[in-house]
């Protein structure tokens, strides 16, 4: 029978910082004065405070994994250390029941003088286990951390990698009830994180995960529920993980083209969609199969020799490159008149996946590619469909029996 039992529950949780070292000592001594005389005033920011952390409250329980996304500086880490005890909130409550295990920052917890055996067992009793019970995990730990070699030396002489495989076998299997996890698995080889994948599926019916990252493949990969912070407050907080991703991904579409190389003989001067679903959006939409029709519109500042080789790239949210369209032969297709160039082009039935993407332009020129022009982030468009699908394409397929 599912343990419904709320392992995690955070309500109004707020922690403000001050942007002063001297002025944070000096509040810092305010607030002492004010809590031993009993007169504690109410929440308010003072000059030069902010709120790192602002009303955020949610519940976990047993088998489920909040992803906790948003930039740089949104209150992620934050939050997880006020869960881990490390940080006290200025408002709000947090209740833990049963044992916490953290993976919040590269080789917290260690002690460095102290070899990694040694760092199993003080880790381990603080979380209440008895030598016994460490003794009988010991092989265990050491055996999926990969540190045979290593778990004698002192862990001040480990690499990154190492301190967080040390970390995550020893957060893994003292089979916490609660399980923090910041950012740190960005840090190990891909054969190890594909490790530490299959132990989360293996402990999240057991366990209740925070587990924050910047990594959309990540989060999407093993969380059920998700939360989107910015400036400490929480902006979309449901177990709808794939809306939470797109949200997230709408605050960086308004990003600037960047022309990375040009020799001043083309001007881009318009890139558009010729055949939108629907007109006048932010973003210019294509249901998935629809033909991608591109104009392309240049303004010729030097006499050309020869007509350019036009190489457009398209690259998902994660700004990888998931395809490139074939290049022209010739000028066939393309105008050139004496000050301007330009051309359509089409692909049909277009089965990228639901989602945002952005093109890449090179042109150049020659049959040794010279270049004439690179510019990023030329255009974006939206891909629309009902299925949510991580992988960037989504092929039309046939089913028959056999």
């Amino acid at each position: 029978m599912k343990d419904d039992k709320v392992l995690l529950a955070v309500e109004g949780l707020s922690k403000k910082f001050c942007k002063d070292l001297k002025t944070s000592l000096w509040y810092g001594l305010k607030d002492l004065y004010s809590n031993v005389f009993g007169n504690v005033k109410a929440r308010h920011l003072r000059p030069k405070e902010f709120w790192a952390v602002k009303d955020i409250s949610f519940e976990l329980r047993r088998g489920e994994c909040l992803g906790l996304i948003g930039h740089n500086g949104a209150g992620k880490s934050t939050l997880l250390k006020i869960l881990n005890g490390l940080l006290q909130p200025d408002a709000g409550t947090v209740t833990i029941r049963g044992r916490v295990g953290a993976l919040i920052e590269l080789g917290a917890g260690f002690n460095p003088i102290l070899t990694g055996r040694e760092n199993i067992y003080n880790n381990g009793a603080i979380l209440g286990f008895t030598k016994r019970e460490i003794d009988s995990k010991l092989e265990t730990i050491i055996a999926f951390s990969e540190l045979e070699d290593f778990i004698d030396m002192p862990v001040q002489h480990y690499s990154s990698g190492m301190k967080v495989r040390l970390g995550f076998g020893i957060a893994a299997q003292m089979e916490p009830d609660v399980l923090l996890i910041d950012e740190v698995l960005a840090v190990g080889d891909l054969g190890f994180i594909m490790k530490c994948f299959k132990t989360i599926d293996s402990i999240l019916p057991h366990t209740a995960i925070v587990f924050v990252s910047h990594s959309m493949p990540m989060v999407s990969r093993v969380c059920n529920k998700i939360m989107l912070l910015s400036h400490g407050e929480s902006l979309f907080y449901k177990s709808d993980v794939a809306k939470g991703i797109d949200i997230y991904y709408s605050q960086f579409n308004h990003a600037k083209s960047t022309v990375v190389f040009s020799d001043h003989s083309l001007v881009l001067m318009q890139t558009k969609l010729m055949n939108p679903h629907v007109e006048d959006q932010p973003l210019p939409q294509l249901n998935w199969g629809d033909d991608l029709q591109l104009y392309f519109e240049f303004r010729i500042e030097k006499a050309l020799q020869r007509c350019p080789i036009f190489r457009i790239i398209i690259l998902d949210k994660e700004l990888r490159e998931v395809a490139v369209l074939e290049e022209n032969e010739d000028a066939s297709g393309i105008t050139i008149t004496q000050d301007l160039l330009c051309f359509t082009v089409c692909h049909k039935r277009l089965e990228l996946s639901k989602g945002v993407y952005s093109i890449d332009l090179l042109v150049a020129t020659g049959k040794m590619r010279a270049p004439l022009l690179r510019q990023n982030n030329i255009f974006q468009f939206q891909i629309l469909h009902e299925t949510e699908t991580w992988p960037p394409f989504l092929l039309n397929a046939s089913y028959a029996q056999c």
